[in-house]
């Protein structure tokens, strides 16, 4: 026979669990990359600290954005297989508990911004909690209008990390910005063309052209992908990388666009999978030629 005593050691375990499946650890982890990446990139010399600290402040307030979108999706969640093994629909933590976490998240991640860097990242980064948690949430059952306006917390993190660096917007944080902002398009419907079905459960009206798998929504993914091109150029012209990195972001730009291509001449989820990946592999592969190529 097991003691209560023995147990309280895996309570806390499933507990520890729990709170780290809340975060969304992948995505929280994109995005303080990005943080990072921003940041980095704007600065003469790199303090280590400085890029742990970005990366904290971009993890933990995608984290507390990420927990506010479990909250208000939690009976919506039970009805999906992606999500209804989620803490909040399994019960595993309850909504007090969520928002006490997401409160602590936000707390520290804007001590962050506004103290230890600047009030102009700051502002940019509690925008971006605003918008994901309470602006694109309710959206997605409205219709794809969502993704338009999640695409703007989804481009914000590298911004972040230029402004959080020079405490000043311009050129080079704006074509940070639009490099992940059209990126948003093409790997935010991919996702909701293979998942389709488990969103029309909980009623999420994502996909462009009143949600048809076909052509026209193809279309209107390379319409978006097509930006990926030339911008990938800019951040050379702007002097902030050298020309090996812009070929490189050329390059990816050119392969995930032909992606689109690919899926307009077979408009199936088998395509829409490989450019979801696609998606996945395009934004990583770019920042990280362009740190490497930063003049």
């Amino acid at each position: 026979m097991i003691s209560k005593e023995e147990n309280i050691p895996i309570g806390i375990a499933l507990k520890v669990k729990a709170y780290y499946e809340l975060l969304k650890f992948r995505l929280s982890a994109l995005v303080a990359f990005s943080g990072a990446f921003g940041y980095s990139l704007a600065v003469d010399h790199i303090d280590w600290q400085k890029v742990i600290a970005i990366s904290l402040g971009g993890f933990f307030i995608t984290g507390s954005a990420n927990i506010v979108n479990q909250i208000k999706e939690k009976e919506l969640d039970k009805l999906m297989k992606r999500t209804q093994n989620r803490p909040l629909p399994t019960g595993r933590l309850s909504v007090n508990e969520a928002t006490v976490f997401c409160i602590v998240l936000l707390i520290i991640s804007c001590y962050i911004l506004f103290i230890e860097f600047n009030y102009k990242a700051g502002l940019l980064g509690l925008l971006s909690f605003l918008l994901y948690g309470f602006v694109y949430t309710p959206l997605k059952r409205v219709g794809p209008i969502s993704v338009f306006v999640g695409a703007f917390p989804g481009a914000f993190p590298p911004m972040i990390g230029w402004v959080a660096a020079t405490n000043h917007f311009g050129l080079e944080p704006g074509i940070l910005f639009a490099i992940q902002f059209f990126w948003q398009f093409p790997h935010f419907w991919a996702i909701a063309w293979v998942a389709d079905e488990d969103y029309q459960r909980a009623g999420f009206k994502m996909l462009p052209n009143n949600g048809h798998k076909d052509l026209r929504t193809a279309l209107t993914m390379m319409m978006y992908t097509i930006f990926l091109v030339p911008c990938g150029f800019v951040p050379y012209l702007l002097h902030m990388t050298g020309i090996n990195s812009a070929m490189v972001a050329v390059l990816c730009g050119v392969l995930f666009l032909s992606q689109t291509f690919y899926l307009m001449s077979k408009p199936t989820d088998k395509a829409a999978l490989m450019m979801m990946f696609g998606s996945f592999i395009y934004l990583p592969i770019v920042q990280i030629a362009f740190l490497m190529d930063k003049v």
